[in-house]
């Protein structure tokens, strides 16, 4: 019997496309065999839908006729198991879809990617592939994941952290940074990816554009220093905490003279003949132009701290090196990353529906291990009914 595996993408995030292609892209890869692949499409306005047309990229040129032809769902546990049904319920004949036996979130970004979705899975009580809810989190906020990473030691770039509530005072915010770091510096939002909303500020005038942007898309920013001198490797990583292991490392090559690689550059420049293929479509160096020992230190920091967050399935983690001191930052970890980083798994001969598998097992393995754990507390405080009265009892 095959089981049903529901692929969870889309979402009300900036990165909702990207997603899109991704999840796409994994559903062409996944064994047909032992899985029945059911396609979850989320809209931008949270709705959820199903539907076997939503595994073909072409179909989503015109989302709301895609929509048209597809059925709007919800989950359900019912009877000790997750279901899918109908959100408009049909008044005769069976509103089931499909039972869930285990979800696989391909999202990215806010909302999604961020523990949000990670929470709902786990309150259905349902398997799903990826990190926790904690990992995600963690993952998503750069200013959290940058503390934590620091306290144990790990090589992280300092930085200045800003709510939205200090917008009125951005003169005094800018001032804290010329002070700290000087120019120039990097502006981002705390909680996104795909390079939205990051840009590099020279003087105190693009200081204050870059924090006003980067406010547009997120409700806490973070300033750090610019490494002006600047190689990008990322490296992924696949397994959980009690093991993983590191792909062979990636160099992104630049497409033009701008500092920073923008969402155009990772994910529109295939243009027609790549539009499908995500970060796929990038170009880079494979392996990255680097020394051995280099190689070696940033495989190993990137194993060290997928384990250490906790992480589970594959991620992607990006690191700066400083080429005017040869010093190695970590500069973010990507939980869910874009295609699933299966491009740099193929040099080391796993093959992208290997790595599927992979990750589908590792969901698996995480929630034989969860059942082991008493979630329950057996007590009799609710039989003792109102002698604790409306308002309880005080400790």
């Amino acid at each position: 019997m095959k089981i049903n595996l529901a692929v969870l993408f889309g979402g009300r995030s900036v990165e909702h496309e990207v997603s899109v292609i991704s999840a796409v892209q994994a559903m062409a890869s996944i064994n047909k065999e032992k899985y029945n692949i059911i396609p979850v499409y989320m809209t931008k306005k949270s709705e959820f839908y199903t539907g076997e047309k939503l595994m073909d990229i072409n179909a989503f040129k015109d989302i709301p006729a895609l929509l048209s032809e597809c059925t709007e769902c919800v989950f359900v546990r019912s009877e000790g198991k997750v279901q899918l049904i109908r959100q408009k319920m049909k008044k005769f004949g069976s509103n089931l879809i499909s039972d869930i036996d285990i979800a696989f979130p391909i999202v990215h970004g806010t909302n999604v990617e961020d523990g949000a979705l990670q929470g709902y899975l786990q309150t259905l009580d349902l398997p799903y592939v990826g990190c926790d809810v904690l990992a995600s989190a963690v993952g998503m906020d750069k200013f959290v994941m940058k503390i934590l990473l620091k306290d144990a030691g790990f090589p992280v770039l300092d930085c200045c952290r800003f709510s939205a509530y200090e917008i009125d005072r951005i003169e005094d915010c800018a001032k804290q940074v010329e002070e700290k770091f000087g120019y120039p510096v990097i502006v981002k939002p705390i909680n996104l990816g795909s390079s939205v909303g990051i840009s590099k500020a020279k003087d105190h005038g693009s200081l204050i554009t870059s924090m006003e942007e980067a406010f547009q898309f997120s409700d806490r920013i973070l300033v750090e220093p610019c490494v002006v001198n600047l190689k990008e490797i990322n490296c992924s990583v696949v397994g959980d905490s009690e093991s993983a292991e590191a792909s062979v490392c990636e160099e992104p090559v630049q497409a033009s003279d701008e500092d920073i690689l923008s969402f155009e550059q990772k994910y529109v420049g295939g243009g027609k003949s790549g539009g499908s293929k995500g970060m796929a479509t990038l170009k880079r160096k494979i392996p990255a132009d680097i020394t051995s020992e280099q190689d070696e230190f940033i495989r190993k920091t990137a194993v060290d701290a997928f384990r250490y967050l906790g992480c589970n399935g594959v991620t992607r983690i990006d690191f700066m090196i400083d080429m005017d001191t040869s010093k190695v930052y970590i500069n973010e970890i990507n939980t869910i990353p874009g295609s699933l980083a299966f491009y740099l798994w193929e040099p080391k001969g796993v093959k992208y529906p290997e790595l599927l598998e992979r990750l589908i097992q590792l969901a698996l393995k995480r929630y034989r291990q969860g059942e082991k754990i008493n979630y329950t507390f057996d007590t009799n405080i609710l039989s003792m009914g109102g002698s604790f009265g409306s308002k309880g009892s005080k400790c």
